[in-house]
C-alpha cells in the first residue's frame, strides 16, 4: 500500500523533471527539427507538426526554417564580354528540403548564407562574363521606343545589336547552374534575380555625358525642322495672302468696270433722249462743283462755258 501511495509522487518528479530539462519540444507548420545527441544527429528529421519527445540532458533539437528564406548578394564589379564594366545586385529565394544533410554540412543558416553567397556569386560572375552586356539588360529583340534609343529606329542603330538568350535565359543558367552545387547542402534554389545593373562610377558620367548630349542634339533637330516647318507654314500664308489680294483686286475692278460701262450706257442713254437737257444737268453740276460765293471767273464774251446764263439774259431782255 505504501509502495502505491509513493509511484504517484515518483511519477508526477519524473514529469517535472522532463518539462524542466526538455523532455518534450513542439514542432510548428513552418519548422522542421533535427534531434542530435552530443552534437550528432540521429534518427529522421521530425517534419510534422505536433509535441515531440526526446531524452532530456542528453538530446537538443534543433530548428531550421520549412518556409522560403532570403538569400541578398553583394553588389559586386563585373566586366562583362564586350568589357564593359557594371555593378550586378542580385539576390535568390531557397529553402531547405533535407535538414539531416543541411545540418550535418553547413550546421545553421549563417554556414547556408556564405555556401549560397561562394557558389551564386561564382554563378552570377561566369554569366555576366561569357555573355555582352545587351543580353543581360534585354530579354527580347523588340523594337525599342524614341525615349530609349533617341528617336532613332533600331534598324539605324548598330550598336543596339541583337540578343540570342537574353536576361530571362542568362537568370535561368545561373539557376541551373548553382543548383547542384547547393543541393549537396540539402538546399533548394527557388528562384534567382538581378536586382540592379549600373555602370561603375567612372563610366556613369560619361555615360550620362552622351546621354545628355544626344538629347540636346535630338532637341535641336526638333527645333530646326520646327523653325522650317513655320517658315514653310508664313510662305505659303504669304501666297495665299497675296492670291486672296490680288483676286480680290481683280473682282473689285471687274466690277468697278461693269459699273462705270453701265453707268456710261445710262449716261448714253440720258443723253439720246434729250441732249439739250442733259447737256443743261451737266453743265450745272460744273458750276456747283467749280465756283462758289468767293469764286471769280474772267471769261470773254463769247465763252460757251456760261452760255446758259447768256441764254436766261437774253429770254429776260425779251420778256421787258
Amino acid at each position: 500500500m505504501k509502495s502505491r501511495m509513493l509511484i504517484v509522487p515518483i511519477i508526477i518528479l519524473l514529469v517535472l523533471l522532463f518539462s524542466r530539462w526538455g523532455a518534450f519540444y513542439i514542432v510548428d507548420e513552418t519548422e522542421q527539427v533535427v534531434v542530435t545527441q552530443f552534437g550528432r544527429a540521429i534518427g529522421d528529421p521530425e517534419t510534422e507538426p505536433g509535441l515531440k519527445v526526446k531524452v532530456p540532458l542528453v538530446q537538443q533539437a534543433n530548428y531550421f526554417a520549412k518556409n522560403l528564406l532570403e538569400w541578398d548578394g553583394d553588389p559586386g564589379q563585373v566586366p562583362t564580354l564586350d568589357k564593359r564594366f557594371i555593378f550586378v545586385d542580385t539576390f535568390a529565394r531557397w529553402k531547405i528540403t533535407d535538414p539531416l544533410k543541411f545540418f550535418q554540412t553547413v550546421s545553421n543558416v549563417l554556414g547556408a548564407q556564405a555556401r549560397l553567397d561562394d557558389i551564386i556569386d561564382a554563378a552570377v560572375r561566369d554569366a555576366i562574363t561569357s555573355n555582352l552586356l545587351i543580353e543581360t539588360v534585354r530579354s527580347t529583340n523588340r523594337e525599342l521606343d524614341t525615349l530609349e534609343i533617341g528617336m532613332e529606329k533600331v534598324e539605324e542603330v548598330g550598336s543596339v545589336g541583337q540578343i540570342t538568350l537574353g536576361r530571362q535565359k542568362i537568370i535561368r543558367g545561373i539557376l541551373e547552374k548553382a543548383q547542384p552545387k547547393l543541393g549537396a547542402y540539402g538546399i533548394q534554389l527557388v528562384d534567382v534575380k538581378i536586382k540592379r545593373l549600373n555602370y561603375v562610377e567612372e563610366v556613369q558620367k560619361t555615360v550620362y555625358d552622351r546621354m545628355i548630349a544626344e538629347r540636346k542634339q535630338i532637341a535641336e533637330k526638333f527645333r530646326s525642322e520646327g523653325q522650317g516647318e513655320a517658315r514653310k507654314i508664313e510662305g505659303n500664308k504669304e501666297k495665299e495672302l497675296k492670291k486672296i489680294t490680288s483676286e480680290a483686286y481683280r473682282k473689285a475692278q471687274e466690277i468697278k468696270g461693269r459699273a462705270d460701262a453701265e453707268a456710261t450706257r445710262i449716261y448714253a442713254q440720258a443723253y439720246k433722249r434729250d441732249p439739250e437737257f442733259y447737256s443743261f444737268v451737266k453743265t450745272l453740276d460744273i458750276y456747283k462743283e467749280t465756283m462758289d460765293k468767293s469764286s471769280s471767273l474772267v471769261l470773254s464774251t463769247d465763252s460757251d462755258f456760261l452760255r446758259f446764263f447768256k441764254a436766261y439774259d437774253a429770254e429776260r431782255a425779251e420778256k421787258r
